[in-house]
């Protein structure tokens, strides 16, 4: 499996609440923070996107962005003067309150104005223990332009978005919720591909993934995570000496390959002691440590508890779910 993939599969992604919003004339709405990601696309129209203390992002007609930071943010027309916003969440809330109105979608100032806009996306949600894998190597935005040659495989999840999104049909809320988890990957690809193509790959595990050698390192790690590799080892996989490839991974991970490596293992050991049928020891076995106490010293230093306490409070979290879904 690609690292990209198999970093998704830890996150235990999942589409939450697909929305469209129809707006016409001066508008604007402000958000409190969400502490995962959202996705979404111009189908009509345009709008400016601006997380507090970043520059605004202009989206016209089939525009996608990405939106993450867990900052508050606001969404609103391009124009001046600026339109003071309200609160955005109240005016969901208000719309899907109303008699008739489809529950995903929002209405709000004259949606039949000849400057119609019309959005449509979602929220995506990640499990909380790796939700930094993925966070800390995005920006607060992201957008794909129409224009690019990227956003063009977006264009059939966009049609089929807008059509789910546009009334209430049996399973449109799941098919909806579908189509949003799949936009995000298709929407995340075309950012890491943009982002090669401009010399801009970031930092974090997304940044590695764009730089041929450093993304084939990783590849290695992820397809052999138990392997004791060495940094010479991972150097010479890749073609490169060993001072030119530490430098380079660190420059663009953000961390040095072995501390790298250290931290996915656990990440993976943590979501398998998280099913509750395995023991320390076994699960520190497959994930390459000679000790249990050796694994537990690391699985406290990059999860802030021990092993058995995250397998003991993760049940507990699953059982309340469990009563809670069930009461």
């Amino acid at each position: 499996m690609d690292p990209l993939s198999d970093v998704l599969n830890l996150l235990h992604l999942r589409g939450a609440s697909p929305s469209r919003i129809e707006v016409g004339g001066p508008w604007a709405m402000r958000f409190r923070p969400y502490p995962y990601v959202k996705v979404g696309a111009v189908l009509t129209g345009s709008c400016r996107l601006a997380p507090d203390g970043t520059a605004p992002l202009l989206l016209e007609a089939g525009d996608c962005y990405l939106l993450t930071g867990d900052r508050p943010y606001q969404v609103g027309s391009i124009g001046d003067p600026p339109v003071e916003p309200v609160d955005g969440h109240a005016v969901y809330r208000a719309a899907r309150a109303r008699p008739g109105n489809s529950s995903m979608t929002v209405r709000y100032g004259d949606p039949e104005a000849p400057d119609r806009t019309v959005v449509v996306g979602g929220s995506i949600e990640f499990d909380d223990v790796t939700a930094g894998l993925l966070l800390s190597s995005l920006p607060p935005t992201a957008g794909i332009p129409a224009g690019n040659p990227q956003a063009q495989v977006l264009r059939p999840t966009l049609q089929l978005l807008a059509d789910e999104t546009a009334r209430d049909r049996p399973g449109s809320a799941v098919m909806a919720a579908s189509l949003t988890q799949i936009l995000f990957l298709q929407a995340l690809r075309a950012y890491l591909e943009l982002a090669a193509e401009a010399g801009e790959s970031g930092t974090g595990w997304l940044g590695g993934l764009s730089d041929p050698q450093i993304g084939a390192a990783l590849g290695h790690m992820h397809r052999q995570p138990a392997h004791p590799w060495t940094v010479g080892e991972l150097a010479s996989a890749v073609g490169m000496s060993r001072s030119a490839f530490a430098l380079r991974f660190r420059s663009l991970v953000g961390r040095p390959p072995l501390d790298y490596l250290m931290r996915w293992r656990i990440q993976r050991a943590a979501a398998a002691l998280r099913g509750g049928d395995r023991t320390v020891a076994s699960v520190a076995a497959e994930w390459g440590y000679a000790s249990e106490s050796a694994f537990s010293n690391a699985f406290k230093r990059v999860t802030g508890q021990p092993p058995a306490r995250h397998r003991t409070l993760a049940l507990r979290r699953g059982e309340r779910g469990a009563a809670q879904a069930t009461g």
